[in-house]
């Protein structure tokens, strides 16, 4: 018996402790498991849909300077500019990647140390530190680069609309260089880069909320469009000669690259193929095609017809007013920005110029310096947490503040550009040139009858 029981108290002991063992590991497998998910969130790692999605998405953004706004601007000059307005784009296309590359990524996207609320530093000049592994979030940081070269290419082309016709080549390759160091670079970087606007510095810590560009991109180039065409003047018999397009037809190709384009624009922003770039996406078909009927409308009630300038006018008035706000509002609040904008940029751009007189040969100003205004405050009012938690607390006060240290700078650094340009080379061709067309001045070609 007391073999039997010793063997019987064994055996319970055994089990017993077999039992703890086998507990022991589960907790030490679980425990595991947890450093390495912790390790997981850590360490960053490329995403490939994300990836994937966002080399699309840079492909689109490219799209929408060439071809897509040189051809929606070149169809709108004068056939004797036409080349001149379409050298325009891409040429600023090849200057803005070089000076992306150089210094412009740096400057927005590097830590800028004790001056970082204002601007990037230099560490990351000619993308030094980067390489093929680099991650930025879940894509590769030249992919995220790349992606933001567009942005940093498409903003200036859309300025030379304003001077259309009658800047010289060399002084604006000399302004839009200049300009994208000292104004655009350093928006991108209080915006997104981690400056002061996005730290909230003056608004109790919110944000100023721009998911894709309306104060970076629309705001800005606006601004700085309205300062040169003041600056320069109207254009030789503005108000006396008929200056209408050319050629529609391009200008309605373009507006329909620059709207597909649009896609990569505000979903991409997102940086991933999520629920959040599909809503950006359908924020931005409803906003351009409410602009679009908007304008056509408004336009239909004041001058009894509907054009083809103003309907394609206006889906681009909807696609700049929905840029800041696409991830940030519902479909339903695109809809009510995208009325606004086609209404309020269709007065901007038919009757604002004309009552006070300056020349904004393609409406850059009236278009995305209104409709980026216009996004950016709706913002504010119109921003659903459901959609992104981010806009939380969002107010339109915190919005204007963004807005106007945004025009300040653009308008002063604009202006000063501008004059110490017109100081040393010029601005403007010839009376004789203007006259002859900047094709065959400054080019030496012309389109064939």
């Amino acid at each position: 018996m007391t073999i039997r029981k010793t063997g019987v108290f064994g055996a319970a002991f055994l089990l017993a402790v077999l039992h703890a063992t086998a507990a022991f590991a589960q907790e030490a497998a679980a425990a595991v498991g947890e450093v390495i998910e912790v390790a997981e969130e850590v360490v960053p790692s490329i995403d490939t849909g994300n990836t994937a999605w966002m080399l699309t998405a840079t492909a689109l953004v490219l799209l929408m300077t060439i071809p897509g706004l040189a051809l929606f601007y070149g169809g709108m000059v004068r056939k004797k500019n036409v080349l001149a307005t379409i050298m325009q784009s891409f040429a600023i296309t090849c200057l803005m990647t070089i000076i992306w590359f150089v210094v412009g990524y740096s400057i927005a996207f590097s830590d800028g140390g004790g001056f970082n609320a204002f601007m990037g530093g230099f560490s990351a000049v000619m993308h030094a530190g980067i390489g093929a592994d680099s991650v930025q979030g879940s894509i590769p940081t030249y992919v995220f680069s790349m992606f933001q070269m567009t942005f940093a290419i498409i903003t200036p082309a859309l300025i030379a609309g304003a001077f259309a016709e009658r800047m010289k080549f060399s002084a604006m390759l000399w302004f839009m260089g200049l300009w994208s160091i000292i104004v655009y670079a350093p928006i991108a970087h209080w915006v997104w880069g981690g400056g002061f606007l996005a730290q909230g510095v003056m608004t109790g810590g919110m944000p100023v909320l721009d998911f894709a560009g309306g104060t970076v991109v629309h705001i800005n180039a606006g601004v700085a469009g309205l300062v040169a065409a003041l600056v320069l003047g109207p254009r030789k018999g503005f108000g006396a000669v008929n200056m209408a397009p050319h050629n529609l037809t391009w200008s309605v190709t373009g507006a329909g690259l620059l709207w597909v384009g649009w896609f990569g624009f505000n979903a991409g922003s997102e940086l991933a193929a999520d629920g959040l770039a599909g809503a950006a996406m359908m924020n931005t078909q409803v906003a351009a095609a409410a602009a679009a009927l908007a304008w056509m409308f408004a336009e239909w009630i004041v001058t009894k017809r509907p054009s083809v300038l103003g309907i394609i006018t206006g889906a681009v008035a909807g696609l700049v007013a929905v840029t800041p706000a696409s991830g940030f509002v519902n479909p339903a609040g695109a809809l009510i920005i995208g009325i606004v904008a086609g209404v309020v940029c269709y007065y901007g751009a038919a009757h604002l110029k004309r009552m006070l007189g300056y020349d904004d040969s393609l409406d850059a100003f009236g278009v995305h310096g209104i409709g980026g205004l216009i996004g950016a405050l709706l913002t504010g009012v119109l921003a659903d947490a459901a959609i992104n938690p981010l806009g939380e607390g969002a107010s339109i006060v915190t919005q204007a503040y963004g807005v106007i240290v945004t025009i300040v700078w653009t308008a002063v650094a604009s202006f000063v550009i501008l004059m110490v340009i017109k100081a040393l080379i010029g601005l403007r061709p010839s009376e004789a040139e203007e006259e002859q067309g900047l094709d065959l001045s400054l080019h030496g070609e012309r389109v064939g009858d």
